[in-house]
């Protein structure tokens, strides 16, 4: 443990499993103190005690991004519980249904840019808004290679993490002068409980989505964990508006 984040406070959204969980336990290892919130109660329950077990500060509370005043009353919960918001990491998110373009039904392109998009928005309205009292602070969202790439069969996932890259980006401009950073992180094909439940459907998907990694294997939610706490820390203090990707090189030829 180096201490990056003694004395301070991170909130991760969509914390109840894979990346944000990963992210959670992360932070806490640096020394923050960690809001960890997840739609499903239960997941975020699971990592705030991990994060209590491991000798962090940890304050659960369950959140529907999608709902402003929800996302309000998280962010008001973790300053009056901890006196303070320095840095966030908007990870909560959904994949959707796989369709094409035009068989994806509005319903579903509704649904995974409200959690994907407007989540994330609604976020960074309320984070900024205490960063800009306390002086500053450093959010990192979560996008995907899908942010900056097409993808076949996923029309409203991809076109929700396109925005969060334009959210990001637009942000890191209007704020840059006062002191909040705001930076994306692009994962690749990482195991997570969502990837592994897409690939039990479709056992080929596995080996194909391998094959086209560079390194050849998966990523982990712990490797894009250390991208989003190296955005989010003071090693990072020059770099704003960008989207790191972190794919084992997936994106390489393109």
């Amino acid at each position: 443990m180096s201490g990056m984040f003694d004395g301070k406070v991170a909130l991760v959204t969509g914390a109840g499993g894979g990346i944000g969980r990963a992210t959670a336990l992360a932070f806490a290892r640096e020394g923050a103190r960690v809001v960890v919130s997840d739609l499903a109660g239960a997941g975020g329950e699971e990592t705030a005690r991990l994060v209590t077990e491991a000798g962090g500060g940890a304050l659960h509370a369950a959140c529907d991004v999608t709902r402003p005043a929800e996302v309000e009353a998280l962010v008001a919960a973790a300053v009056a519980a901890f006196g303070r918001l320095d840095c966030a990491h908007n990870n909560a998110g959904v994949e959707g249904a796989w369709a094409r373009t035009a068989d994806c039904d509005e319903e579903n392109f509704d649904r995974t840019c409200a959690v994907n998009l407007k989540g994330v928005y609604l976020c960074l309205k309320a984070e900024i808004a205490h960063m800009l009292d306390a002086g500053g602070g450093a959010i990192v969202n979560t996008a995907s290679v899908a942010g900056v790439e097409g993808a076949k069969n996923l029309p409203a996932y991809v076109a929700s993490k396109h925005g969060v890259m334009g959210l990001t980006r637009t942000a890191a401009l209007e704020y840059a002068t006062r002191g909040i950073r705001v930076n994306a992180v692009c994962p690749g094909p990482i195991r997570t409980r969502m990837l592994e439940a897409i690939m039990e459907e479709n056992p080929r998907m596995e080996p194909a989505m391998i094959d086209a990694v560079p390194m050849r294997r998966l990523g982990a939610p712990e490797e894009i964990a250390e991208a989003v706490v190296w955005l989010c820390s003071d090693r990072a203090s020059y770099v704003t508006g960008q989207g790191l990707v972190v794919d084992g090189g997936f994106t390489a030829g393109s």
